[in-house]
């Protein structure tokens, strides 16, 4: 369900919530790159990185969320993007109709490489997170795969972005996009997190290292060269 854009106050800028999956994000990672690189965003601290609990990710999100002041963006990777599903699942509240200060306050998600947690998990630490909740988002969102992601298929990427109402990104074959895939400050992800954001972030120049998934996957409405 995609919210509109024509009602936000685009004089404040959202902050980017960065939110890491298994293990945490460490050097070499993009959302640690961004973190040092992009004004106003910063990692939640889920805490239990090798031990994840749901509802303890899930709380720590929403504390997250309701102590920044301002529009929010979400930027997950793996077992994150569980944990966004999850919040908008448990913890969300209403849209702007609704009315109250935080209603709508996450205005859209940037959820990369998800995992499978139901089918053929590479972590039985994953299965902690299934089922897969299967509402759509409240709030726009791109789910990005890879090609050659060992946790997820693009089969079943194709699946989660329909369930969640999300667009779909193909970001060419680069693993699990993290910091094996040697994406630096990746512009490509990048790219992306400007088509959420009411004002886009300057970017490097540079071709951004992915590909669009076709329309008939995911009816996007930008075009990537």
């Amino acid at each position: 369900m995609a919210r509109n854009f024509n009602n936000l106050d685009t004089s404040i800028n959202p902050v980017i919530l960065t939110v890491p999956g298994l293990g945490n994000s460490g050097p070499g990672h993009w959302q640690t790159a961004w973190e040092a690189s992009l004004s106003g965003c910063r990692r939640v601290d889920l805490g239990l990185w090798e031990d994840p609990h749901r509802n303890t990710w899930v709380n720590k999100l929403n504390l997250a969320i309701q102590r920044t002041e301002g529009p929010v963006i979400l930027a997950a990777h793996s077992l994150g993007c569980m944990a966004v599903a999850w919040w908008a699942e448990y913890e969300q509240p209403g849209g702007p109709a609704d009315g109250g200060p935080d209603a709508g306050k996450v205005i859209g998600a940037l959820l990369v490489a998800p995992p499978d947690v139901e089918d053929r998990p590479l972590d039985r630490r994953l299965t902690r997170f299934a089922p897969v909740p299967a509402a759509a988002l409240p709030f726009p969102s791109i789910l990005v795969a890879s090609r050659n992601d060992p946790y997820l298929t693009m089969a079943q990427a194709r699946r989660l972005a329909r369930g969640w109402g999300a667009r779909l990104a193909d970001a060419g074959e680069v693993g699990h996009i993290n910091a094996q895939s040697s994406l630096g400050d990746w512009a490509f992800g990048r790219l992306l997190l400007n088509t959420l954001l009411p004002a886009p972030l300057p970017m490097a120049q540079g071709t951004p290292r992915g590909l669009p998934a076709s329309r008939a996957d995911a009816d996007l409405d930008w075009h990537i060269a």
